[in-house]
């Protein structure tokens, strides 16, 4: 049986190194909650929380790969992010352990996108946008 990966065994990549990886066709998994995902997100991203939000704070998705597995075929090249890279990381390895070949975690998540200039979201400037990706619950 192949060794559990971890979180050093995940290739790291920065807003435009992953903007050129969906433009060559590596679909966009963002693992942020429902509503941070409502609010703003990259251009056709597949939204599948992580952590979802409980009256006892964030848990982990019990349900995360069996929603993952239902959408995505683990031979898809995909680029995963969250707000700030943390959640995404912590996916990537879940999904490699589920033997899903081809993950990327795009460093700093979606707050590094807006702040980098990459956010193309015509119904709100990019300073609210700023606000909105930041928001922490």
């Amino acid at each position: 049986m192949a060794e559990a990966k971890r979180s050093e065994d995940v290739t790291t990549v920065d807003v435009f190194t992953a903007k050129g990886l969906l433009s060559s066709g590596h679909l966009y998994l963002d693992v942020r909650t429902n509503e941070e995902f409502n609010t703003s997100h990259i251009e056709n991203a597949f939204n599948v929380p992580y952590m979802l939000k409980t009256p006892e704070g964030k848990v982990k998705n019990p349900e995360f790969l069996t929603q993952i597995s239902s959408i995505l075929e683990k031979q898809d090249h995909l680029v995963v992010g969250c707000n700030s890279g943390g959640r995404s990381l912590k996916a990537c390895v879940d999904l490699l352990n589920e033997g899903f070949e081809h993950v990327t975690n795009m460093e700093g998540g979606y707050s590094s996108w807006v702040d980098s200039g990459l956010a193309d979201d015509k119904d709100k400037p990019s300073d609210e946008l700023k606000v909105a990706c930041k928001f922490r619950p």
